[in-house]
């Protein structure tokens, strides 16, 4: 009995650590061109921004004093070499997608330009991994 909670315990924190999703969900499913289609440079408001993506991640200025939005979203999964016993214990990593959405506003709130990016990521842990 003893034996089974263990390989349970196991399995279970095998599956939990398969993968793993950072930031904003709205951002999960978008790419470049959907982002053209609901983002209108010169028209799309902060407000119509806002309800589509929600709140940033983070707000910045620039030196004029417009207004930057970022959000990001992350999605990584555990490559295979995490799985195996022992080896795992000296070198893990995990890779997948980053997407950030970056939108400058001008002095009346609507979108002066904005940028979409989706990138391939890479974490690596451990002490071959350094």
């Amino acid at each position: 009995m003893k034996k089974y909670a263990c390989v349970t315990a196991l399995v279970a924190s095998i599956c939990l650590m398969g993968c793993a999703s950072v930031g904003n969900e709205s951002l999960r499913k978008e790419s470049e061109s959907t982002a053209r289609q609901k983002i209108v440079e010169g028209k799309t408001t902060k407000d119509e921004v806002r309800r589509m993506f929600g709140s940033p991640l983070k707000t910045s200025f620039t030196d004029g004093g417009l207004e930057i939005w970022n959000y990001e979203f992350s999605n990584v999964s555990a490559d295979a070499i995490s799985f195996v016993p022992i080896v795992n214990l000296f070198g893990a990593s995990a890779s997948g997608k980053k997407k950030e959405l970056v939108v400058l506003f001008d002095q009346a709130n609507v979108v002066k330009r904005f940028s979409m990016s989706e990138s391939d990521v890479t974490q690596k842990t451990g002490l071959f991994n350094n």
